[in-house]
């Protein structure tokens, strides 16, 4: 092992140590870490130039050293035995090279672990659809992601093929087995990697990012022929990532596009990490949009903007919940602070309003929850939840009588239903009756016919035999 080599390492343990979660190696600066969102110098003198060019030449293959030099940047993972993985990037800046790492713990955690909602756990038990995890770079997609393969792989005997570029955590088989393919090694594009996949016997399909109109097209065709797709977007809400998918075709097949994207869409996770009030570390607030009848039809219909307003009125039934209503969570439950929700809320008077229908004086306190000894706060919150029972179980009145308005309907539909159906029988048996008579009246007649003419005759021969006679 080179001496760069183990500078570099030595960098990635220390990064890993300070549980940092990137690295950045750039001329003439000591090598720069990120701790929660903020970048930090480590303890060392600048780089030079040929250093990081040293650094790289010893990780970087012929191949990843030849689409460097064509493509001036190129994606590499790194790993260090018992320590973690790293997703790395070697790109030119101003003439020199410099290097960015993101660390991917060897060790999965799981959805609990994550403290993600209990509902996401929906997904991984799914048998088809499409589910996306979005959100903007750092934002915890690809943990989450490989949090909802863990559960997938202990959980379900299936084969599960992953597509990435390049590969990031490890998946070991379980009660699943797992092919993991790396694009540039073992595929030369995400699409041909899905291609391919659909002749390997895929169950579960968990592809990396969706990156270009051939992939999108892919995938949506393995979710509606009867497999589980997962992927990312870098979008920031669920009406966000579908209008970016169907954007990404043109107008003419967008139409179709978002008919197929009604049917197949199953989830989408929207995510944003936020620092936690305790300065202990980031958290988590999501966006969760479930297939539901009305969002398939809003998606069909091209009406994006009402999806945010779904999804908050599908709390109860489907555990759907908009970026606000987690941030508000967090707030309440004191896992982050009045500030930091309203400044990651995509709407902060929204979440204004949200929080002074909970807690009238937040606002008069600075965003200060109250002291946590006042019982007020406690019968303020209990009054609005009795408002809001109330409220619900005149919902469930109205919906009951409705149900049996909508009963008495069906019910007099199927009794003139019944009666049409009692007249049209009589009318065709009346129709046969006739039809009968009247045949019956034909053959009568033509009886009739025939003894009249048989009669003609014989009058005829007994007006010949008479004449006759009276000649003689």
């Amino acid at each position: 092992m080179t001496m760069t080599e183990r500078s570099l390492d030595r960098f990635l343990r220390e990064m890993t140590a300070r549980g940092a979660s990137d690295l950045h190696l750039k001329p003439k600066r000591p090598p720069l870490i990120r701790v929660n969102r903020r970048l930090e110098p480590l303890d060392d003198e600048p780089l030079g130039p040929r250093q990081i060019e040293e650094m790289a030449a010893g990780i970087l293959s012929p191949k990843q050293k030849s689409i460097l030099e064509e493509r001036m940047a190129v994606d590499i993972g790194y790993g260090i035995e018992g320590l973690a993985r790293f997703r790395g990037n070697v790109y030119l800046q101003r003439g020199t090279l410099a290097v960015s790492f993101r660390r991917i713990p060897y060790q999965i955690q799981s959805l609990d672990e994550l403290e993600l909602p209990e509902t996401l756990h929906d997904f991984a038990s799914m048998s088809m659809g499409l589910v996306l995890v979005t959100g903007p770079t750092g934002s915890g997609k690809s943990t989450t992601l490989a949090a909802l393969v863990r559960k997938i792989t202990q959980s379900r005997p299936i084969h599960l093929i992953t597509v990435e570029d390049p590969i990031e955590f490890l998946f070991s088989d379980d009660v699943a087995t797992v092919s993991q393919r790396e694009v540039g090694t073992d595929t030369p594009s995400f699409a041909e990697a899905l291609r391919n996949a659909m002749r390997q016997d895929p169950d579960v399909l968990m592809v990396g990012e969706m990156r270009d109109r051939e992939t999108i097209s892919t995938v949506i065709t393995a979710a509606e022929t009867g497999h589980l797709v997962f992927s990312t977007l870098h979008t920031n809400s669920a009406s966000q990532t579908v209008d970016r998918i169907v954007d990404v075709f043109p107008a003419y097949q967008q139409a179709q596009v978002r008919a197929q994207l009604a049917q197949v869409l199953k989830g989408v996770v929207s995510m944003k990490l936020v620092e936690r009030k305790s300065g202990d570390g980031l958290i988590a607030a999501l966006e969760i949009l479930k297939s539901s009848p009305k969002i398939a039809e809003r998606i069909e219909a091209g009406h994006t903007g009402e999806l945010v307003r779904e999804v908050e009125s599908s709390v109860a039934y489907f555990k759907m919940q908009s970026m606000n209503q987690s941030l508000l969570a967090l707030l309440v439950h004191g896992t982050i602070s009045y500030r930091e929700a309203m400044r990651n809320s995509p709407d902060p008077e929204d979440l204004s309003l949200k929080l002074r229908r909970m807690f009238p004086k937040i606002e008069e306190h600075g965003g200060d929850m109250g002291s946590t000894a006042d019982f007020s706060q406690i019968l303020e919150l209990q009054q609005v939840q009795k408002l809001y029972e109330e409220q619900e179980e005149k919902v469930k009145i109205l919906l009951v009588e409705k149900n049996r308005r909508i009963e008495e309907l069906e019910r007099k539909i199927s009794e003139r239903e019944a009666r049409l159906q009692q007249a049209a029988n009589r009318l065709q048996q009346a129709s046969a009756e006739m039809t009968k008579v009247r045949n019956e009246a034909n053959q009568v007649r033509k009886e009739s016919q025939e003894k009249i003419d048989k009669l003609s005759e014989r009058i005829k021969a007994l007006n010949q035999q008479l004449m006759g006679s009276a000649g003689r």
